[in-house]
């Protein structure tokens, strides 16, 4: 919180002392972020991974390539970052898709520091 000082215009009480008003202020902090996580697997094809960023996570064919063979070579990569209930819905509709089509694929989400 921030305290601001309010003086009162001129005014002395009894004993001859400026009296000074403190007017609390809440501070306002940005909700936490939080990185959703693609890891890679032995079975998922390379080409379902290209659809799941470009359909969930708006990334074009060549963005969503290079993601992949990140992915593929690293074994995770970072997808996006989203506040908790964006990250949540993400990871929800990719684990969910990926059921859906018979594929192993895991996303995760962790808290960004």
């Amino acid at each position: 919180m921030l305290l601001q000082p309010l003086r009162m215009s001129d005014k002395q009480d009894d004993e001859g002392d400026t009296s000074i008003l403190l007017k609390t202020r809440p501070k306002t902090q940005r909700p936490p972020l939080y990185k959703v996580l693609l890891l890679n697997d032995d079975y998922t094809p390379m080409e379902f991974v290209v659809h799941v960023l470009e359909r969930f996570f708006n990334m074009t064919h060549a963005q969503a390539f290079e993601v992949m063979l990140t992915v593929h070579k690293k074994g995770v990569a970072v997808v996006g970052v989203f506040s908790h209930e964006i990250a949540e819905t993400k990871v929800g509709q990719v684990m969910d898709f990926a059921r859906r089509h018979q594929h192993p694929l895991q996303c995760t989400m962790e808290k960004e520091e």
